[in-house]
């Protein structure tokens, strides 16, 4: 093997311009890692954090940006391989907690998934970091339950366009927010029940008045700030509200006395920092639950832009048209 990888570095904190080509020595996977010949590498709100110098990466991982990435098992232990219905040669995808913009990525046995049948690297690419996180807040920590209903703000997201499909699998009813009328429709075409125009209605008014006033059971929220008090407001009694990143802002208006009336629940997560042992048990439903809805075709991977890795600008033109809000899905960097 070469001893060293083609990968996009962050020069310095900055704009998408500080995302640069470079050579780096190849990494060595570490006890319980497998190591992967990357062919495609998924490109996520995180990164775009991290190469601003608002997200640090937790201790021991790469400074890389670059939390998913699929490709073929090149090196790893046999016996963790097969404990995980892994072999050499495998195609897989994979959660990590860096270093995934590179063509080769170190990463633990446990967040690998096999690629599902019937998929491309670049749509397996696209998976582990949305899948990973919504199955943990929506299902996990929220609890969404068939027939219940969920409202997902930025429903044209990657995360937005899991949240639909992993909810409406599982049984429930989707109302999203999106900022175009054009957004609302690709929502509603992945099997979203409603979609707000956030800039032309009020989503709280419309989340009452489409669940006859009773309101959503669960919200996932990736802006906080100002939406806070207002998701309060349009959830059921015994609602839960799950925030996952802070777009708007850290600050905002709170109404403890509703969140007591209505008896409602309010959770954060951030799933980086976490262990690998909490990761791998999030693979492992995703194996048993979400897979089958991949290979089956009821959930489908949504892909926006494909970028060519070979190019020394994709990275900070993948960044770019990220932070422009203008995409529905997700976008990838390509290493074939």
């Amino acid at each position: 093997m070469p001893a060293t990888m083609r990968a996009f570095e962050i020069a310095q904190p900055g704009g998408p311009e500080v995302l640069r080509a470079c050579t780096r020595p190849q990494p060595v996977p570490g006890p319980g890692e497998l190591l992967i010949a990357v062919q495609a590498s998924g490109v996520n709100r995180p990164d775009v954090l991290q190469r601003k110098g608002l997200y640090p990466m937790p201790p021991g991982v790469s400074d890389l940006p670059g939390l998913e990435v699929a490709g073929t098992v090149i090196a790893g232990d046999a016996a963790e391989l097969a404990a995980a219905g892994l072999a050499l040669g495998d195609a897989v995808c994979a959660l990590v907690a860096g270093g995934g913009y590179a063509e080769v990525c170190a990463a633990p046995v446990g967040q690998c998934l096999p690629v599902p049948r019937g998929l491309t690297m670049v749509e397996a690419a696209s998976l582990p970091e949305t899948f990973f996180t919504v199955w943990q807040n929506v299902f996990q920590i929220a609890h969404l339950q068939p027939g219940e209903t969920l409202l997902v703000q930025g429903g044209s997201s990657g995360i937005g366009v899991t949240a639909i499909q992993l909810a409406k699998a599982r049984g429930a009813r989707v109302i999203v927010t999106a900022g175009s009328d054009e957004k609302v429709a690709a929502c509603v075409a992945l099997g979203a029940d409603h979609g707000i125009n956030y800039r032309t209605q009020d989503f709280a008014e419309e989340t009452r008045r489409l669940t006859a006033g009773r309101g959503a059971d669960v919200v996932l929220d990736m802006v906080a700030g100002d939406y806070v008090l207002r998701e309060l407001q349009c959830l059921a009694d015994d609602g839960r509200l799950a925030i996952i990143a802070t777009q708007g802002g850290n600050g905002g208006a709170f109404d403890a006395g509703l969140v007591l009336r209505k008896r409602l629940t309010i959770s954060g997560s951030t799933l980086r920092p976490r262990s690998v042992a909490y990761k791998t048990a999030i693979a492992r439903e995703l194996r048993a639950h979400a897979w089958p809805w991949l290979e089956s075709g009821r959930v489908r991977p949504v892909i926006h832009r494909v970028f060519q890795a070979a190019g020394p600008s994709a990275a900070a033109d993948a960044h770019a048209l990220m932070e422009s809000g203008a995409h529905v899905g997700k976008l990838v960097l390509s290493w074939a």
